[in-house]
């Protein structure tokens, strides 16, 4: 994944930088530079993923001119042959290497012609200033803060900044930061007009941009793998990856021991595909040992995402630990785009539509930064085929009327795009959603509140909610989970807008659990 950080003045004193830098280690523990601009400090972790040699270590140079990246640059070959017509040379096969000389080509310009996945931070040697950048959907994670003397610090994880600033918060996806100012460059979400493609135009776009998009996926210099958790979403990205891949691919799945629901329809993808497949078991002991570790590498403390994540973070934890792999796909992101079980309740196709911007726009705090931190922490890049750029634009852009539930069946675009093709067995491709977290096993979830509602007694629950004014806890896990949030973030608790929960305006899902399991039209989902 690699890590960033940089402290954009002259008042820095090294070893707080350093202290603060070397907690997320972890995202990039090949090798480590921190560099004085002569106006401050810009510091990398890397993790080898694309020009994998020495050259291709950061920050990079051109001139008086610095940056650092955390970030997955597509097509950066085309873009490097144009520069090389322009008179610019470069000295490594990292995607990377070719933002300094865009940026003296375009400006802060560049950062809307980028099909990346990226977080950056740039130093203008010239004009003495910092410019930092984040990537539309916010798949790169980064942070910002002011130091006591006003100085601000940029860093891809909340941990970096927590004793150096007094408040943490997260860079604004598709915005640059020049001039003491967040400028958003593009909004993913923003629709000028909807598109009135016919249904079979609307598929077959859908298939040719999602195929693309994890096409593009495929291409690094380290090992790439799959997690595979059996529903609609994974599965399409193994089945796609799998058909364009020349040897079997290396998928992974993870179950309860008792009760995992998702295994069985994993292996029967796997199967199906011809994968090379792993099969990782917890217990109960292995999620209640790890549920504070989960929470401090998490940086939230929001339910959904803290149950989402004790599954990814042990298979993630099995894979390194057992594989030489580096990269993986996911799939993240098509929810956001195509429907929660919760959405079959939106009451019309504009609600539907405004639900999924703000759900787009929210992301980063909640799946986005599960898949980011499960992943990085063990280690290993994520790649997000769903977020794709062109496909999310062309996904917004869709007649919403096309895209509530009006079939009898969530996602019908997407699950019939792929229909004809044949590469899913039909019982995954119209398999009903259930969520990750149930997935894994009901029993997980099950274990986590009961292991909470006996923390507490009822006193000490009310007596503690009490404490908080913002995103007051409402249950006995969630009060959990927020004290030990408290314990590694202490006082940041506005960097998440709040809990994920469905749309309660809505009727039926005015609910007080954020697991689709309490929804009405859960139906067939868990089994």
């Amino acid at each position: 994944m690699c890590s960033i950080m940089g402290y954009c003045g002259s008042n820095v004193l090294y070893e707080s930088f350093c202290k603060g830098f070397e907690k997320t280690l972890s995202r990039g523990p090949d090798s480590s530079r921190i560099i004085d601009t002569g106006n401050g400090l810009l510091g990398f972790h890397r993790l080898s993923i694309m020009g994998m040699t020495d050259s291709g270590m950061q920050p990079f140079s051109l001139e008086e001119n610095y940056v650092v990246c955390n970030g997955e640059i597509y097509g950066f070959e085309t873009i490097k042959t144009e520069l090389m017509a322009k008179g610019y040379s470069f000295a490594s096969e990292s995607d990377c290497e070719v933002l300094l000389p865009m940026y003296k080509e375009f400006g802060t310009e560049m950062f809307g012609m980028l099909d990346a996945e990226f977080a950056l931070i740039l130093y203008d040697g010239k004009t003495k200033e910092y410019i930092a950048a984040r990537d539309p959907i916010g798949i790169r994670p980064l942070y910002y803060g002011y130091d006591d003397e006003g100085t601000i610090i940029f860093a891809s994880e909340a941990k970096n900044l927590v004793g150096l600033c007094d408040k943490v918060a997260p860079f604004p996806p598709g915005h640059y930061y020049k001039d003491g100012k967040f400028i958003c460059y593009c909004d993913i979400t923003k629709v000028e007009s909807y598109c009135m493609d016919s249904l079979d135009i609307v598929c077959y776009k859908i298939r040719e941009k999602l195929t693309s998009g994890i096409k593009k996926r495929l291409i690094a210099d380290a090992k790439v793998g799959f997690l595979l958790s059996g529903g609609l979403d994974s599965s399409l990205v193994c089945a796609i990856a799998a058909k364009e891949s020349r040897e079997p691919i290396k998928t992974f799945a993870i179950g309860m021991s008792e009760d995992a629901i998702d295994l069985k329809y994993a292996k029967q993808v796997a199967d199906f595909i011809g994968s090379d497949h792993t099969e990782v078991i917890i217990t109960k002991e292995d999620v209640l040992e790890n549920l504070e570790t989960v929470i401090e590498l998490l940086g939230t403390y929001d339910i959904t995402t803290i149950r989402a994540s004790m599954g990814m973070y042990l298979v993630c934890k099995y894979i390194h630990e057992h594989t030489d792999i580096r990269v993986f796909l996911s799939g993240e992101i098509s929810d956001e785009l195509f429907g929660y079980k919760y959405t079959d309740f939106a009451p019309s196709a504009e609600a539907f539509q405004l639900e999924a911007q703000k759900r787009i726009r929210e992301l980063h705090m909640y799946d986005v930064l599960r898949a980011d931190r499960c992943i990085s922490v063990n280690s290993l890049e994520a790649r997000v085929p769903f977020g794709d750029l062109d496909f999310v634009r062309y996904v917004m852009s869709i007649d919403p009327r096309e895209k509530i539930n009006t079939y009898g069946k969530g996602k019908y675009l997407l699950r019939h795009a792929f229909e004809a093709d044949q590469i899913l067995p039909t019982s995954i491709l119209w398999r009903e959603k259930a969520a990750f977290s149930d997935a894994v096993g009901h029993s997980m979830v099950d274990d986590l509140k009961e292991y909470a509602e006996n923390y507490y007694s009822d006193e000490e629950y009310k007596e503690k909610c009490s404490k908080y004014d913002y995103a007051v806890p409402f249950t006995k896990e969630s009060l959990l989970y927020r004290e030990i949030f408290e314990k590694y973030y202490p006082g940041q608790a506005q960097m998440i807008i709040g809990f994920w929960m469905p749309n309660k305006e809505w009727e039926g899902c005015d609910v007080d659990d954020p697991s689709a399991r309490v929804l009405s039209n859960y139906g067939e989902s868990g089994l």
